[in-house]
């Protein structure tokens, strides 16, 4: 496993009340936002960069329709403070119609740590592209979700087998695949900014 060498930047993707709708199926990983919560916990006591994407979907029938008031918020445990960054989008990539990469750029940051919702749309496409970029990228995997899919034959996946097969597709070609304990023992390796 590729070592932290300093902070990366940590990216939270779309943590927004509308996944919490029925309309998603069945999904796994309970724990994704606790796990979350504890590396936003230790990003803001080392004062390091916190990005968060905010999907707002131009679809009139999903919970994250960005007419959606309730569906577009950020859930509770996962709060934005003053200075962290958001970056709204329409598509599944955190990089499409926004900002990011310009962002990423212009602070210099060179690497990345991912989480976030859900594992085969945003982080998947996300983690991707951040790879393709050329940035030093992380998915965390237990601070991630899948949902159910339903193929076109009408085959139904469980949201267990999309979360780990599209972890083995990210792993080594676009990510490095990192848990919380495993990130948040590097990082005990590292110094505390000032």
């Amino acid at each position: 496993m590729q070592k932290l060498l300093n902070l990366p930047a940590l990216l939270i993707l779309d943590v927004q009340k509308g996944f919490d709708d029925p309309y998603w199926g069945q999904r796994n990983n309970p724990e994704a936002e606790l796990n979350m919560a504890k590396l936003l916990t230790e990003w803001r006591k080392r004062r390091g960069t916190v990005l968060y994407s905010k999907h707002l979907s131009l679809q009139p029938d999903s919970p994250l329709y960005h007419r959606n008031p309730e569906g577009t918020q950020f859930k509770d445990i996962i709060q934005p403070a003053s200075g962290e960054k958001i970056f709204p989008k329409n598509v599944n990539s955190a990089f499409i119609g926004t900002d990011l990469q310009l962002y990423l750029d212009k602070q210099e940051i060179k690497s990345l740590v991912i989480t976030g919702l859900s594992t085969q749309h945003c982080v998947s496409t996300t983690t991707r592209m951040s790879g393709n970029f050329g940035y030093q990228t992380y998915l965390v995997s237990d601070a991630i979700a899948a949902f159910e899919v339903t193929d076109s034959k009408g085959k139904k996946y469980s949201p267990e087998y999309i979360q780990k097969a599209e972890l083995a597709m990210l792993h080594k070609e676009f990510a490095t695949i990192i848990t919380t304990d495993e990130i948040l023992n590097q990082l005990d390796q590292l110094p505390l900014q000032r």
